[in-house]
């Protein structure tokens, strides 16, 4: 399955459709997982394993493919399963997340399925495997749980979401405080990195943890004649999300003439390249890769500009 990944026109041909592509996959038992077809490179056998000194308890070793040396991370252990063990028949994932590539090994993989965003759903709360699940969704009457592997990462190597002094020091953002902006994802890590920085800044956050319900609110406050692209500094919208994605979200804004004028800006793990085509495409008015506080105080920065040039702040 090394060539599972479509072309990039190919692939934008779902965007603003609602619509994905999930890999689906099994670790240590029966149970099937998936993950997004957007995000994997390549699915093949693990090549020669290399043990490292000191490494995460979840990190099996590194494998050196074509010239680039990936971490190698038992996907079944890291969400708290039991712990698969490699070999030379075993099966590995190769992902592309925040501008990292790593491989996952799982216990074999299923099929590639196309889905519509309304079919997945928010996981169920507790504990336990839920913990690491964005969503769920039933194919053949079986449930497929769908991973957080931001959440999984951010376990291995934390997450960051200090923003550099010299950057809070720019005199422009103190025109961001106070302002509202409106945040969009189902990944509590990305969610409380979001805020975070947002707190750094003293802007004023609405969340909503997926498209579906960050319309409805959109909608709630422009029936209620709030003037939404005014109120709104920015939407800053994950891509992938049950029931509605980021893209159809943007899709729906566009479309509304009371929140067409907002400033969108699609914040997600996926390759740089691919969503610059998908952007264009859905009218985003940025986009920015995950984990990058400064990056993200920079895009506040720019709309700020913008503002300010129009004479509006």
């Amino acid at each position: 399955m090394a060539g599972i990944l479509d072309t990039v026109d190919q692939r934008t041909q779902l965007v603003g459709e609602n619509r994905l592509e999930i890999l689906m996959f099994r670790l240590s038992g029966r149970q099937l997982f998936a993950i997004n077809v957007f995000k994997v490179q390549e699915v093949l056998h693990l090549p020669k394993l290399t043990l490292i000194p000191q490494r995460n308890p979840v990190v099996c070793g590194v494998v050196n493919l074509r010239g680039q040396t990936l971490p190698v991370i038992d996907l079944s252990q890291a969400i708290g399963m039991r712990p698969l063990t490699p070999s030379d028949k075993s099966t590995i994932i190769v992902t592309e997340y925040n501008r990292s590539v790593q491989a996952f090994l799982v216990g074999g993989v299923d099929r590639i399925l196309n889905l519509n965003w309304e079919s997945i759903l928010p996981p169920p709360g507790g504990a336990g495997r839920a913990h690491y699940l964005t969503a769920i969704t039933k194919v053949d009457d079986q449930i497929v749980e769908i991973i957080d592997v931001e959440k999984v990462l951010s376990e291995i190597v934390p997450m960051s979401s200090k923003v550099s002094a010299s950057k809070l020091e720019d005199p422009l953002l103190a025109k961001a405080r106070g302002r509202e902006v409106l945040l969009v994802d189902d990944s509590g890590v990305a969610m409380n990195q979001l805020r975070e920085t947002m707190a750094q800044l003293d802007i004023r956050t609405h969340s909503a943890g997926d498209g579906l319900k960050a319309l409805k609110l959109l909608k709630l406050w422009a029936d209620s004649n709030a003037d939404v692209p005014n109120k709104l500094l920015m939407v800053i919208t994950d891509a992938e999300m049950p029931e509605m994605d980021g893209y159809r979200l943007t899709t729906e804004i566009r479309n509304d003439p009371r929140l067409q004028d907002l400033y969108v800006v699609l914040h997600t793990s996926l390759s740089g390249s691919f969503n610059e085509a998908m952007v264009k495409k859905v009218g985003c008015d940025d986009f920015l890769s995950k984990f990058q506080p400064d990056k993200l105080v920079d895009t506040v920065r720019k709309r700020l500009q913008m503002l300010e040039d129009q004479g509006k702040i």
